[in-house]
Protein backbone atom coordinates (compact mmCIF):
# COMPACT_ATOMS: atom_id res chain seq x y z
CA UNK A 1 0.00 0.00 0.00
CA UNK A 2 1.34 3.37 -1.11
CA UNK A 3 1.91 5.61 1.99
CA UNK A 4 3.05 9.10 1.52
CA UNK A 5 2.75 10.05 5.48
CA UNK A 6 6.38 8.40 5.20
CA UNK A 7 7.55 11.95 2.68
CA UNK A 8 6.07 13.89 4.99
CA UNK A 9 8.43 16.36 6.89
CA UNK A 10 11.04 14.01 5.70
CA UNK A 11 15.07 15.09 5.94
CA UNK A 12 16.45 14.57 2.56
CA UNK A 13 19.53 12.29 2.76
CA UNK A 14 22.01 11.10 0.04
CA UNK A 15 20.77 8.66 -2.44
CA UNK A 16 22.97 5.54 -1.57
CA UNK A 17 24.80 6.84 0.96
CA UNK A 18 25.39 4.05 2.66
CA UNK A 19 27.56 2.75 -0.03
CA UNK A 20 29.57 5.15 0.02
CA UNK A 21 33.03 4.97 2.15
CA UNK A 22 33.10 8.34 4.62
CA UNK A 23 36.17 10.18 5.57
CA UNK A 24 36.95 12.97 7.19
CA UNK A 25 40.53 15.33 6.82
CA UNK A 26 41.77 17.97 9.40
CA UNK A 27 43.78 20.66 7.14
CA UNK A 28 45.84 22.43 9.90
CA UNK A 29 46.97 25.76 9.92
CA UNK A 30 50.54 26.22 12.05
CA UNK A 31 52.40 29.10 13.34
CA UNK A 32 55.95 27.52 12.15
CA UNK A 33 58.58 29.84 12.34
CA UNK A 34 56.78 33.01 12.32
CA UNK A 35 54.63 32.27 9.44
CA UNK A 36 50.98 31.22 9.00
CA UNK A 37 51.68 27.35 7.44
CA UNK A 38 49.58 24.72 6.38
CA UNK A 39 51.07 21.47 7.76
CA UNK A 40 51.35 18.45 5.39
CA UNK A 41 51.80 14.86 5.94
CA UNK A 42 53.78 11.81 4.02
CA UNK A 43 52.40 9.11 4.24
CA UNK A 44 54.52 5.71 5.54
CA UNK A 45 56.08 3.59 2.60
CA UNK A 46 54.30 0.94 4.37
CA UNK A 47 51.22 1.77 3.93
CA UNK A 48 49.03 -0.57 1.35
CA UNK A 49 47.30 2.64 0.23
CA UNK A 50 48.90 5.33 -1.64
CA UNK A 51 52.17 4.79 0.24
CA UNK A 52 54.58 8.24 -0.22
CA UNK A 53 50.97 10.35 -1.15
CA UNK A 54 51.14 13.75 0.50
CA UNK A 55 48.01 14.50 2.43
CA UNK A 56 46.49 16.02 5.37
CA UNK A 57 45.65 13.82 8.48
CA UNK A 58 42.72 12.35 8.70
CA UNK A 59 40.91 9.11 7.85
CA UNK A 60 37.98 6.73 8.23
CA UNK A 61 34.52 7.81 9.88
CA UNK A 62 34.15 4.98 12.26
CA UNK A 63 31.77 3.92 14.24
CA UNK A 64 32.98 5.09 17.53
CA UNK A 65 32.99 8.72 15.85
CA UNK A 66 29.42 10.76 17.09
CA UNK A 67 30.44 12.91 13.46
CA UNK A 68 32.83 13.70 10.75
CA UNK A 69 34.53 16.73 13.23
CA UNK A 70 35.03 13.68 15.86
CA UNK A 71 37.07 11.81 13.19
CA UNK A 72 39.03 14.15 11.63
CA UNK A 73 40.33 15.08 15.29
CA UNK A 74 40.60 11.59 16.59
CA UNK A 75 42.53 10.60 13.60
CA UNK A 76 44.95 13.48 13.59
CA UNK A 77 46.08 12.88 16.95
CA UNK A 78 46.74 9.22 16.11
CA UNK A 79 48.38 10.19 13.54
CA UNK A 80 50.92 13.20 14.82
CA UNK A 81 50.82 12.41 18.54
CA UNK A 82 49.17 15.00 19.68
CA UNK A 83 45.72 15.73 22.51
CA UNK A 84 42.53 17.05 21.68
CA UNK A 85 43.71 20.00 23.63
CA UNK A 86 46.81 20.70 21.02
CA UNK A 87 44.27 22.18 18.64
CA UNK A 88 41.37 23.47 18.29
CA UNK A 89 38.65 23.41 15.04
CA UNK A 90 37.99 26.71 13.42
CA UNK A 91 34.61 24.72 10.93
CA UNK A 92 34.16 22.98 7.99
CA UNK A 93 35.18 23.44 4.21
CA UNK A 94 32.95 21.92 1.52
CA UNK A 95 32.13 18.16 1.30
CA UNK A 96 33.74 16.35 -1.49
CA UNK A 97 31.84 13.36 -2.99
CA UNK A 98 33.49 11.89 -5.49
CA UNK A 99 32.86 9.51 -8.41
CA UNK A 100 34.80 6.75 -6.70
CA UNK A 101 32.15 6.70 -3.83
CA UNK A 102 34.09 8.32 -0.97
CA UNK A 103 32.56 11.25 1.03
CA UNK A 104 35.30 13.54 1.94
CA UNK A 105 34.37 16.25 5.03
CA UNK A 106 37.03 18.41 5.52
CA UNK A 107 37.94 20.87 8.66
CA UNK A 108 39.95 23.45 9.08
CA UNK A 109 41.76 24.02 12.62
CA UNK A 110 44.75 25.75 14.18
CA UNK A 111 47.97 23.41 15.99
CA UNK A 112 48.47 25.42 19.26
CA UNK A 113 52.58 24.50 18.90
CA UNK A 114 54.04 22.20 16.22
CA UNK A 115 56.99 21.02 18.64
CA UNK A 116 54.39 18.60 20.08
CA UNK A 117 54.07 17.06 17.00
CA UNK A 118 55.30 13.15 17.10
CA UNK A 119 54.51 11.33 13.90
CA UNK A 120 53.25 7.53 14.42
CA UNK A 121 56.01 6.39 11.77
CA UNK A 122 53.39 3.46 11.01
CA UNK A 123 51.61 5.75 9.13
CA UNK A 124 53.09 8.97 8.91
CA UNK A 125 56.86 9.36 7.13
CA UNK A 126 57.32 12.85 7.89
CA UNK A 127 55.50 16.32 8.27
CA UNK A 128 56.23 19.59 5.78
CA UNK A 129 55.04 22.94 6.42
CA UNK A 130 53.67 25.06 3.19
CA UNK A 131 52.91 29.05 3.75
CA UNK A 132 49.85 29.69 3.56
CA UNK A 133 50.72 32.70 1.38
CA UNK A 134 51.68 30.51 -1.07
CA UNK A 135 48.78 29.10 -2.14
CA UNK A 136 46.59 32.90 -1.93
CA UNK A 137 48.71 33.46 -4.51
CA UNK A 138 49.47 30.17 -6.94
CA UNK A 139 46.68 29.06 -8.64
CA UNK A 140 47.02 25.34 -9.24
CA UNK A 141 47.41 23.27 -12.25
CA UNK A 142 44.06 21.62 -13.53
CA UNK A 143 43.19 19.25 -15.26
CA UNK A 144 39.92 18.08 -16.46
CA UNK A 145 40.04 13.89 -16.59
CA UNK A 146 37.15 12.11 -18.15
CA UNK A 147 35.01 10.16 -16.72
CA UNK A 148 33.15 7.67 -19.05
CA UNK A 149 30.12 4.69 -18.90
CA UNK A 150 31.00 1.87 -19.50
CA UNK A 151 28.03 -0.83 -19.65
CA UNK A 152 28.77 -4.65 -18.25
CA UNK A 153 29.01 -7.26 -20.60
CA UNK A 154 25.74 -8.65 -19.22
CA UNK A 155 23.98 -5.35 -19.58
CA UNK A 156 20.64 -5.52 -22.15
CA UNK A 157 21.46 -2.94 -24.68
CA UNK A 158 18.41 -4.64 -26.82
CA UNK A 159 16.12 -3.06 -24.17
CA UNK A 160 16.88 0.31 -24.80
CA UNK A 161 15.99 2.80 -27.51
CA UNK A 162 19.40 2.75 -30.10
CA UNK A 163 20.74 0.32 -27.10
CA UNK A 164 23.46 -0.73 -29.36
CA UNK A 165 24.38 2.67 -30.04
CA UNK A 166 23.25 4.13 -27.51
CA UNK A 167 24.99 7.82 -26.72
CA UNK A 168 26.37 7.26 -22.89
CA UNK A 169 26.82 10.11 -20.63
CA UNK A 170 30.33 11.63 -20.19
CA UNK A 171 31.66 13.54 -17.10
CA UNK A 172 34.85 15.01 -16.07
CA UNK A 173 36.94 14.75 -13.06
CA UNK A 174 38.86 18.23 -12.29
CA UNK A 175 42.24 16.91 -10.87
CA UNK A 176 44.39 19.87 -9.01
CA UNK A 177 48.21 20.20 -8.62
CA UNK A 178 50.42 22.39 -7.09
CA UNK A 179 53.99 22.32 -6.96
CA UNK A 180 55.91 23.60 -4.12
CA UNK A 181 59.88 22.97 -3.76
CA UNK A 182 60.43 19.69 -4.29
CA UNK A 183 56.73 18.34 -3.31
CA UNK A 184 53.69 17.73 -5.87
CA UNK A 185 50.48 18.46 -3.74
CA UNK A 186 47.54 16.80 -5.75
CA UNK A 187 44.43 15.29 -5.73
CA UNK A 188 41.97 15.29 -3.35
CA UNK A 189 44.51 17.44 -0.93
CA UNK A 190 44.83 19.78 -3.50
CA UNK A 191 41.18 20.18 -4.33
CA UNK A 192 40.46 20.48 -0.19
CA UNK A 193 43.43 23.00 -0.88
CA UNK A 194 41.72 25.38 -3.59
CA UNK A 195 38.28 24.68 -1.93
CA UNK A 196 39.88 26.58 1.42
CA UNK A 197 41.82 29.24 -0.74
CA UNK A 198 38.33 29.88 -2.04
CA UNK A 199 36.52 30.61 1.06
CA UNK A 200 39.11 32.40 2.95
CA UNK A 201 39.87 34.82 0.19
CA UNK A 202 35.86 36.03 -0.05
Amino acid sequence: MLNLDTIKNRKARLLDEDKYKKYAVLVPIVNYHGQECLLFEIRSQNLKAQPGEICFPGGRVESIDNNEEEAAVRETCEELGLQKSDLEVIGPLDILITPFQFIITPFVARLFDYQKIKPNNAEVERVFYVPVEFFLNAAPQTYLNQIINIPQPVFPLHLLPNGQTYNWRKGSYPVYLYRYEDYTIWGITARIINNFVEITKA
